[in-house]
């Protein structure tokens, strides 16, 4: 497939017998992702935060969808134990992982911290997601060509790694160098766990993707204050749909052609719109010495090993 071919969901293939898990879809991007993929037969976990958002998802989706494969499960990427629960919760229904979209996150959000103390934009948008790969690691190594698909943000390109001061704990904190280092870390992540997966001759690829610039909801806080809410329509004026964004997701999580390490966004100017394409990311983003810092201190700080997977040789 030409790389700059209009790749569309129409491209996805059967995937029965698929088994899927994508985090935060209740809404945006984890919503269409979970739609597409249960429409092409794959059974979808989808994970929410709550039993009303859940709810409500699986009614839209069956409602228009009709009989397809489709499993609610709660977790708080936020909470380490919420995952520890998830995880185990998972293993006693399931015995394969066929599809691991890591979508979930928030985006530039005041300064406070997660259930266990960490700054929650790289608490939630990466240790979480960090975590819950690790628990699920035994399932995906398991099943023959398995992918971890890890969402990241052209914001990847706002802030550097700075391990002395990896959550902004000397009073540095902005919303937005916090949301871009973490976007930053779901890069570094994606790429160190393609090495690992290597190294350890697993049957798995992990690939990474960024939905460009889509109107999914992320962003409605920074309108909150009310002479701001005119500017919300200008801002969000002609920009991708959730379900146009969700298609870099769907092409990296599905396209045979799609090899470890890939990184999608869109095909348009600055990749804020456009079909699905292969696309660089920053030099940032390839330093193999910051990704294995990076992986040292998520396994110290989520106490999650991936004993499985050694440390790739330099």
């Amino acid at each position: 497939m030409n790389a700059r071919t209009k790749w569309t969901a129409s491209d996805i293939g059967d995937l029965t017998g698929k088994v899927a898990i994508v985090t935060g879809a209740n809404s945006g991007l984890g919503y269409e992702t979970s739609r597409a993929m249960l429409a092409a037969g794959a059974h979808v976990v989808m994970t929410m935060r709550t039993a009303e958002k859940a709810t409500a998802a699986a009614t839209a989706l069956l409602e228009e969808l009709g009989e397809v494969s489709l499993e609610t499960m709660l977790l708080d990427l936020a909470d380490l134990e919420s995952i520890r629960r998830f995880s185990d919760n998972f293993h006693a229904n399931h015995s394969q992982l066929d599809l691991l979209i890591n979508n979930a996150g928030i985006m530039m959000t005041d300064a406070h911290l997660t259930v266990d103390g960490f700054e929650a934009q790289l608490g939630t948008n990466h240790l979480g997601h960090f975590a819950l790969t690790g628990r699920l690691l035994d399932l995906i190594t398991a099943t023959p060509g398995a992918r971890v698909v890890s969402l990241s943000s052209v914001a990847h390109r706002w802030e550097p790694m700075e391990f002395g001061n990896l959550m902004f704990q000397n009073g540095s904190y902005t919303p937005r160098a916090a949301y871009g280092r973490s976007k930053l870390a779901n890069l570094l992540f994606a790429y160190e766990l393609q090495r690992r997966f290597e190294a350890a001759g697993a049957d798995a690829i992990s690939v990474a993707a960024h939905p460009g610039t889509a109107g999914t909801g992320l962003a409605d806080h920074l309108f909150d204050r009310w002479y701001l809410r005119p500017l919300k329509k200008l801002v969000f004026l002609g920009i991708q749909t959730p379900r146009q964004g969700a298609r870099t997701s769907l092409r990296a999580a599905t396209d045979p052609t799609v090899t470890g390490g890939e990184y999608f966004g869109p095909s348009g100017r600055k990749e804020h719109r456009g079909a699905p394409v292969p696309v660089e990311s920053s030099p940032a983003s390839h330093s193999e010495t910051d990704a294995g810092k990076l992986w040292i201190e998520s396994e110290r700080l989520t106490s999650v090993n991936y004993e499985s997977l050694r440390t790739p040789t330099k």
